[in-house]
């Protein structure tokens, strides 16, 4: 929301607030969604920035607002991924409590969907037999829903300790430059979804988006629709993902920066790959996997 909202105001936005607020059971009276910011509503937003320690001035401006709508996500509302800044919000706060009572801990549940959260999720998707991707989508919601009946009412804080760090090798991540050289506007999406991912599970990573390619680079990849990849990069590994090899993209690329001397290199060709937000974040999501894993000494296997 981009203007501020307070006493008077009138119209679809005073309506949406008001929506909200209802949604979250607070009484806005008689006159209920009516589209003027007075009286009850007035109030109501007051007690709502009491119990969000915001300043309880009654006018909603970004701060409140922003609170407001983290407030009344619902699970299954969006898609839900590591990233940064990261997600957060009530969906995400019902998510953590759900995996701590099945089993699969987050650690305190915060409302923000950061690495422990992301590692809980993929834990739980390979328990239940879906990609372990760490992407809570309709399928991964579904899951959850299911089990509503063994998490609900349960205490959402237990269990909350976590035994071990995330499995992604953050110490990889902030040794290892990591170069994605970047071949055209797919490739960007992809690249980028790839570094955010990094950052997210590692402040410190050396994962860097390239318009050129860099020689002095640990491990270069290089991303986009190849036209002729054999001939436009002659002697470098290539790896094909698409429709058909997604499931199979962290042993190839394993594969391919397993073969190579020095710089470790390979093109991750994307073919007929789907360009929705899932399929770009799940490709993202295997691809620093995979480099995390390559790099890890004694790594034998790779995440499902």
């Amino acid at each position: 929301m981009s203007t501020v909202i307070e006493r008077g105001a009138r119209g679809p936005g005073v309506e949406d607030i008001q929506q909200r607020l209802l949604r979250l059971g607070y009484d806005l009276g008689s006159s209920g969604v009516d589209g003027v910011f007075l009286g009850a509503t007035f109030e109501a937003v007051r007690s709502f920035q009491h119990t969000r320690r915001l300043a309880e001035d009654g006018v909603v401006g970004a701060e409140t607002w922003s609170a407001l709508v983290d407030a009344t996500f619902v699970l299954g509302d969006r898609l839900l991924y590591l990233r940064f800044p990261h997600f957060h919000g009530a969906d995400v706060s019902t998510l953590q409590g759900a995996l701590n009572a099945l089993g699969f801990a987050c650690g305190e549940p915060d409302g923000i969907f950061g690495a422990f959260t992301e590692r809980a999720v993929r834990e739980f998707q390979l328990n239940t037999g879906y990609p372990a991707d760490g992407i809570v989508g309709s399928d991964t919601v579904r899951a959850v829903v299911r089990l509503r009946h063994v998490w609900e009412d349960k205490d959402p804080t237990s269990p909350v300790a976590l035994a071990v760090a995330p499995a992604r090798a953050a110490d990889v991540l902030s040794r290892t430059r990591i170069c994605v050289h970047v071949l055209d506007a797919r490739g960007q999406e992809v690249a980028e979804r790839l570094a955010n991912l990094a950052i997210a599970t590692e402040p410190s990573s050396r994962v860097e988006v390239c318009a050129e390619a860099a020689s002095d680079a640990h491990v270069l990849l290089h991303i986009g629709t190849c036209a002729d990849p054999e001939t436009d990069f002659s002697g470098v590994p290539i790896v094909r993902v698409g429709l058909a090899a997604q499931e199979a993209v962290e042993a190839r690329l394993m594969t391919a920066l397993a073969a190579a001397d020095g710089c470790s290199e390979a093109v991750v060709d994307l073919g007929d790959l789907a360009e929705d937000e899932q399929a770009m974040q799940r490709l993202a999501v295997r691809l620093l996997d995979a480099v995390c894993l390559a790099l890890t000494p004694g790594t034998s296997s790779v995440v499902s």
